[in-house]
């Protein structure tokens, strides 16, 4: 059984390395913990593959419900009111979609445009109105290109 244990360490390795990657795929960062576990668990009892794979494929959903409920929580807070923080400038994105990056409180956040008839171009100011899980949602400012505090004044 010690090689059950192998292969299951090898899958979520290789779940991690995906998701250290980039790979955006709901769930990934569970069924690496998933597999880890079951290898633990293989490496210590004596139970047939059978039972490892209904075991990683429950560990793993219950890990993606933990998260899901954790995103409808976090979903329910609101951005701090503060006179520069609903400020954002666009990184890039937004061509010919609502969605991109923007730079808000010196961090890149993921951003959908509200007004999609207005596109927006890197470095154009843009509105912070609300967060959807850990994406914000902006609107275009009146104004494209500056942000307020750098016209010199």
């Amino acid at each position: 059984m010690a090689l059950a244990s192998v292969i299951w360490l090898l899958v979520g390795l290789a779940l991690l390395g995906l998701e250290g990657l980039g790979a955006e795929f709901d769930g990934l960062l569970e069924a690496a913990v998933a597999a880890l576990v079951v290898s633990a668990l293989s490496a210590l009892l004596p139970w047939p593959p059978l039972l490892q794979v209904v075991a990683f494929a429950v560990l793993s959903g219950l890990g993606l419900l933990a998260l899901r409920g954790w995103e409808r929580r976090s979903r329910e807070r609101s951005i701090p009111a503060s006179g520069h923080s609903q400020r954002a400038a666009v990184i890039s994105g937004f061509e010919g979609t609502a969605e991109g990056r923007v730079r808000w409180q010196g961090q890149s956040w993921a951003a959908t445009n509200l007004e999609t008839s207005r596109t927006l171009q890197p470095g154009s100011a843009v509105t912070v109105m609300g967060r959807d899980g850990n994406r914000l949602q902006v609107l275009p400012d009146a104004a494209p290109g500056e942000l307020p505090g750098e016209s010199g004044h």
